[in-house]
């Protein structure tokens, strides 16, 4: 009997992310619903600009590469010009809430029926870890050798929360991977991502808590502790909105 198999939406070329990094994690989640629902045939991903630029040499359905933060309106254009099929974005937090925002929030707010895993993890990565929307205060980061100094940069930009304020999207969570429980509970999230736009029911945006050792400057156990104690905090798990049919039972 197998017990734990590669999901067969995953291609075997090996994972670029460094050491510790958990889109590995994500990836699998992600093509772990796509296995479940059986629709790998119609599914239509779209790349960002960002660590994941080469996510599709890594998922088994079609992939778009979309410009930096264009991913939701390259989404959308799919989306409607081929109903019928499945199409989800994957973008890092520098790509979606900083050039990306204005596309983010309008797919949002017109309710498109796509899926959008958004991977969180206060830092610019594949540029060498500048300071993101998402950044802590007092977080140090390449801009920001002294901290994240909101008085004169801002608070980081809580999305999940930001977008339920909106009337229209159909479902808003948080989650993390950091450890086995969270992991779980992200498997869920994502599939019911997923489920929401084969059903119908509209914009779905799953954000994902992640680590990044490399420009974190930790070991990946250590980010992985970070991550618990730091940004769980500031960014606190959960459903945001939730209005399909299960969520307003």
């Amino acid at each position: 009997m197998t017990v734990f198999e590669k999901p067969k939406s995953l291609t075997d070329a090996p994972l670029h992310y460094c050491p510790g990094c958990t889109h590995g994690i994500i990836h699998r989640l992600v093509a772990q619903a796509i296995d479940t629902l059986g629709i790998e045939g119609k599914t239509i991903g779209v790349a960002p600009v960002g660590c994941a630029v080469m996510a599709y040499d890594y998922f088994a359905c079609d992939m778009v590469e979309a410009a930096h933060g264009r991913a939701p309106a390259v989404a959308t254009g799919i989306k409607r010009a081929l109903p019928e099929n499945i199409v989800f974005t994957y973008q890092g937090d520098g790509d979606l809430a900083s050039i990306g925002m204005a596309e983010t929030v309008h797919a949002a707010t017109r309710n498109e029926n796509i899926t959008v895993i958004f991977v969180n993890n206060a830092i610019y990565g594949m540029t060498g870890g500048q300071m993101a929307p998402t950044s802590l205060p007092g977080q140090v980061t390449q801009t920001s050798p002294y901290g994240r100094d909101v008085a004169t940069v801002g608070y980081p930009i809580r999305v999940s929360e930001m977008l339920a304020a909106l009337d229209a999207p159909a479902y808003i969570q948080r989650v993390a991977v950091n450890n086995v429980k969270h992991v779980k509970e992200a498997e869920k999230a994502i599939l019911k991502a997923f489920r929401n736009q084969v059903e119908g029911r509209g914009f779905s945006l799953i954000e994902v808590i992640s680590s990044c050792p490399t420009n974190w400057g930790m070991t990946p156990e250590a980010a992985l502790r970070w991550v618990e104690e730091k940004m769980i905090p500031y960014y606190p798990l959960g459903v945001y909105k939730d209005q399909t049919e299960e969520g307003t039972r």
